[in-house]
């Protein structure tokens, strides 16, 4: 596994650029899992986002985000299950075209990341848990999910998620503040740049004490 320094060496001058818009296209495969197929929402109807990424200064961020969930496999999750740590949390729901397109580079960037202590939650707004399941299954995605088709983690997070903009991935930074946004397809240089400034400023900040 590469190290954070030379993955923004790899990337260079394209590190320090985020893109502006994000082109939301659609999955080609065919392959669906039969589960995914059967949800509640056939994915044609589902209000994506603008495919904007935004960056938040570290005084423009305000209050730490704060909602508690349950999780599909049973767990809790709230602001104190990644206290100190660098977060990110994806909006998703199986039966929409774009968070399918997503899914595989989001595993990816999980795995890559999860060394650096780099928490991931899915925030799933639509589906039963068999049908979140078999989604996970499919795309090989290991961190959880939490379950909100009461909207309750949305509700928290009007100001940062539009309703119903899915998909939308958020940039936790240590303080559990939200440090960027992308709403849209989350392009996997975008997302990996904005988890590296957010590693960054932890690094500064232990440095500064």
């Amino acid at each position: 596994m590469t190290s954070r320094q030379e993955r923004r060496t790899l990337r260079g001058a394209a590190a320090g650029l985020l893109i502006g818009a994000l082109a939301l296209t659609a999955c080609g495969s065919e392959e669906n899992d039969q589960l995914a197929e059967r949800a509640s929402n056939d994915g044609t109807n589902y209000v994506a986002g603008d495919g904007s990424v935004q960056e938040y200064d570290a005084e423009d961020r305000g209050d730490p985000v704060d909602f508690s969930s349950t999780l599909f496999d049973g767990g809790t999750v709230d602001r104190s299950s990644w206290e100190g740590d660098v977060a990110v949390l994806n909006f998703w729901y199986a039966a929409c075209a774009p968070c399918r397109v997503e899914a595989p580079d989001l595993a990816e960037i999980h795995q890559e990341y999860e060394d650096d202590g780099v928490q991931f939650y899915g925030v799933n707004t639509r589906d039963t848990q068999a049908t979140a399941e078999a989604f996970e299954r499919r795309f090989d995605i290991a961190y959880p999910s939490m379950e909100d088709r009461d909207g309750d983690v949305m509700l928290a997070m009007t100001d940062y998620v539009p309703p119903s903009a899915v998909p939308t991935t958020l940039v936790l930074d240590q303080e559990g503040r939200v440090s960027a946004r992308i709403l849209g397809v989350a392009e996997p240089g975008t997302l990996r740049t904005l988890i590296d400034t957010a590693l960054e400023e932890d690094q500064e900040g232990d440095q500064d004490g």
